[in-house]
């Protein structure tokens, strides 16, 4: 048994990528995308006359529409391929706006319906900004699925618990990336491998306190830059693996011990957290990590969008 074989026996594995003619190689279950992934794909020669084909057949239409019908194209060859859900991300754009975000979403499902894909096999992917995570716990109410993505915070994760989103993808290497930057040349990497990875002790964080008041919301670690930090996880939810990290996992035949224990988790002493919007606003501003780090994924999600309609302008 290979090292990825032995991580599916405690954690659901998810490919994060655009390219979904990698995915029959690692065999996941579920798959997640972003603009930066499509962004990636259709810049590739297999992938190009996709994002040709889906401008071609919707030119005239407003382009958000056109990108929104492309995100889906590539969604449902995901579909084709993987047996669980796709994870697909309304605009960067419409981060601070609930209503459009929430409109946005509902369009997004409504065109994977409209190619026969149940809604139960879709999760919109949405910032965890605040006006964000409202926007989430509507279509939550509305049996529409969600994925809170940009996760750097646990005032971010308890916010989402409360309510009631699906799942949530806490970035593991983009936390890392922040403290090794902040240390300089005081950092040492040897103290901050494996369980002592910040990143990962974020979501370790996030995942017990989770699992020991039973909130029901799916911890599915993300943003890997190594194998250290996704064996250190080992156990979690889902874990959202990009495919040269799937392949190093595949081609190592060293143990995958489970790292994240749900019923030890339960046995903890942890207070209960509650935020409404000046105290989860007031406790993101106190997290300088996690209020740089939010505010750059949204503007290069934003930026890699509006890359991607130069592409379709185009087209």
């Amino acid at each position: 048994m290979n090292q990825l074989d032995a991580l599916k026996q405690t954690t659901t594995v998810v490919a994060d990528t655009g390219d979904f003619k990698q995915l029959g190689t690692f065999r996941p279950q579920d798959a997640t995308t972003n603009p930066s992934l499509i962004l990636k794909a259709v810049q590739k020669p297999d992938y190009a006359p996709l994002l040709v084909e889906t401008v071609t057949r919707f030119r005239g239409r407003p382009q958000d529409e056109v990108i929104d019908r492309l995100l889906v194209r590539f969604g449902c060859e995901i579909l084709s391929i993987v047996p669980g859900r796709v994870s697909t991300e309304v605009d960067a754009r419409l981060s601070f706006d609930t209503e459009a975000t929430y409109t946005r979403a509902e369009r997004i499902v409504d065109l994977y319906q409209a190619e026969g894909v149940p809604v139960e096999r879709v999760l919109i992917k949405v910032a965890a900004t605040w006006e964000g995570i409202q926007a989430a716990a509507r279509l939550e109410r509305r049996g529409i699925h969600t994925n809170l993505t940009l996760l750097f915070s646990f005032c971010q994760a308890v916010a989402c618990g409360q309510a009631r989103v699906q799942l949530i993808s806490p970035f593991v290497g983009r936390i890392y990336d922040w403290y090794k930057k902040t240390a300089g040349a005081a950092w040492v990497e040897a103290d901050n491998a494996g369980a002592s990875d910040p990143g990962v002790r974020s979501v370790r964080r996030i995942f017990d306190y989770y699992k020991h008041f039973g909130i029901a919301t799916e911890v599915m670690g993300a943003s890997f830059r190594n194998t250290g930090q996704i064996l250190a996880l080992a156990g979690c939810d889902l874990l959202t693996i990009a495919p040269e990290l799937l392949a190093q996992l595949a081609e190592s035949a060293a143990p995958a011990p489970r790292a994240l224990d749900a019923q030890a988790a339960r046995g903890l002493a942890l207070e209960p957290v509650q935020y409404d919007e000046p105290a989860f606003r007031f406790a993101l501003n106190e997290d300088a990590m996690a209020t740089e780090k939010l505010a750059e994924g949204i503007r290069a999600f934003a930026a890699d969008a509006v890359q991607l309609e130069g592409l379709m302008r185009a087209a």
